[in-house]
């Protein structure tokens, strides 16, 4: 199987802040709306939803503040177990994997990085 049988589009785009309310004021008066917000293990998060955009903008005192700040592009499979699968076979580089509290049931993610050093999460609502 392939990514492209059980990859459905964008899931979101990951953009780090050092602080969240700037961040959700900046996005909602673009138009953006407050899809999802939570806390993960101290860490702020808020998903911030403009058509079928997604932006995750996640408060973790690392953001680096210049150009190129965009922390990862995340895409949106019906299955995760088989896309890592898929990702081990291609000998892909698996940086981090997991499950998040995020909307109602959780997500289950792995990160992999690209060949520019690009972070690419596969990602599945639960």
């Amino acid at each position: 199987m392939a990514f492209s049988k059980i990859a459905t589009g964008l899931q979101h785009i990951g953009v780090p802040t050092n602080d969240i309310e700037a961040t959700i004021r900046f996005y909602t008066a673009l138009g953006f709306e407050v899809a999802h917000r939570a806390d993960n293990n101290g860490e702020l998060v808020a998903f911030l939803r403009l058509g079928d955009l997604t932006v995750e903008t996640y408060q973790n005192g690392r953001a680096v503040g210049q150009a190129g700040a965009v922390d990862h592009i995340a895409i949106n499979v019906t299955d995760v177990d088989e896309a890592r699968r898929i990702a081990d076979a291609m000998k892909l580089e698996v940086i981090e994997e997991g499950q998040l509290p995020f909307w109602t049931n959780g997500v289950k993610y792995f990160t992999i990085l690209g060949p520019n050093r690009e972070k690419l999460e596969f990602n599945q609502y639960l």
